[in-house]
């Protein structure tokens, strides 16, 4: 069946637009996605007529949103297969979700000695956490190293793990390289040696399926604005019998069972406890559309069309002189480059004036670029929605700026 590009395009409104007297090329969909009229309508809808504040309203439009929130939760815990939609978190982001995890985890699961794995091509996000934890816990960070094709030295993980060893935590899909870790090899391991392990799903959940119980990690989280969903709304995945023994990370209002002056406050069961104030109601409204959006057109067929336009465009872009390519030959979503000796910002900026959007910077990956010695890289990133001519305009772009600028 052959994957209706010209319909996902037409329902993406941005992607119309022109930039610089162009037609906008949007190759920075791993920053952020661009958002279909499915997600916009759904949201907007939920303002015109359903919006009230959710928990304990006893009239219509409350109970009513109450249970509209209740079942994106449902459909996240269907999205990666959870057992039970109560062991589905709503965040702000993946960033939030690995500050909660550290924060209420880490701080009554891991004392001073214990150690922590992060690999070398970690986000910040998934970084800064863990050195802030390890800084007031006492604990201690041992680092993953890659090879030089940018996947993970798997031959150096058994040398890591030690008897203080407690977490591994760890992308699923490198924001800079688009690395895709083999999790069903590296997580046996890590559980065979009584780790906990959370993985950063942010870059993954778009381009394939996503099983949680057959990977059987303990925590993996993603953000919403990746997922052609809102921003400002995200997904904690954790295992019910760990999120029942974790104490809440933020107080207020919705996390409450009874609250006394004098005797404390007990708290409500996982996962509310950790959904402290008004929730972003309308942005899980637009994620539960892209959860939808996503379904109907099928991860399959997502993810066949996605690879099919990344061996096109790696064997164009292949051609173009000076250019270096950063990563393994297999790869998901994301193409990280330099031209040159040509600072990619410079590279960057030339592209935006012929309507191509690439992200040019560290990508929040500064021990990766430490690794590769380079203080910035280009990267273009395909979606769904991207084609053949864009990826063509890219090339013929690069080549011209190789030209120009000598």
């Amino acid at each position: 069946m052959t994957f209706p590009l010209d319909r996902v395009r037409s329902d993406f409104p941005l992607l119309s637009r022109e930039v610089n007297g162009q037609p906008l090329a949007y190759l920075d969909s791993a920053a952020s996605a661009q958002k279909p009229l499915q997600v916009i309508d759904r949201e907007r809808e939920f303002y015109l007529h359903d919006y009230a504040a959710v928990h304990r309203g006893i009239h219509t439009l409350s109970v009513e949103a109450t249970e509209q929130m209740e079942n994106v939760r449902k459909q996240a815990a269907a999205f990666i297969n959870a057992a039970s939609a109560e062991e589905i978190v709503f965040v702000k982001g993946a960033t939030e979700a690995i500050n909660l995890v550290a924060n209420t985890f880490g701080r009554t699961m891991l004392s001073a000695g214990d150690r922590i794995i992060i690999t070398e091509m970690e986000h910040h996000a998934n970084i800064v956490p863990w050195q802030m934890l390890a800084q007031e816990r006492g604990l201690h960070i041992d680092v993953w190293h890659l090879t030089p094709e940018g996947e993970l030295d798997l031959d150096q993980f058994a040398s890591l793990l030690t008897p203080q060893t407690r977490l591994l935590a760890l992308a699923h899909v490198s924001n800079v390289l688009g690395t895709r870790n083999p999790l069903e090899t590296i997580i046996p391991q890590a559980k065979a040696a009584g780790l906990y392990v959370l993985v950063d799903g942010a870059q993954a959940v778009m381009h394939h399926k996503v099983d949680v119980q057959a990977l059987d990690c303990d925590f993996y989280v993603f953000s919403g604005h990746k997922l052609y969903g809102p921003t400002g709304i995200g997904i904690l995945y954790g295992k019910a019998a760990l999120l029942d023994q974790m104490p809440p990370w933020e107080g207020g209002g919705s996390m409450i069972k009874h609250v006394s002056l004098t005797e404390g406050t007990t708290y409500v069961k996982a996962p509310w406890r950790f959904e402290a104030g008004s929730p972003n109601t309308g942005g899980m409204m637009g994620l539960g559309a892209a959860f939808d959006y996503v379904n109907a057109l099928g991860l399959d067929a997502i993810h066949d069309y996605e690879q099919a336009l990344m061996n096109y465009a790696l064997e164009a872009m292949a051609e173009i002189p000076d250019i270096h390519i950063y990563g393994p030959a297999v790869r998901s979503g994301v193409i990280a480059f330099n031209l040159g000796k040509h600072h990619a910002y410079d590279v960057g900026s030339f592209l935006d004036q012929y309507g191509i959007a690439i992200r040019t910077g560290h990508h929040c990956a500064m021990p990766l670029m430490s690794f590769y010695g380079v203080p910035a890289m280009c990267r273009a990133s395909l979606a769904m929605y991207n084609t053949r001519e864009e990826v063509d305009r890219l090339v013929a772009g690069l080549k011209r700026i190789s030209l120009l600028l000598g």
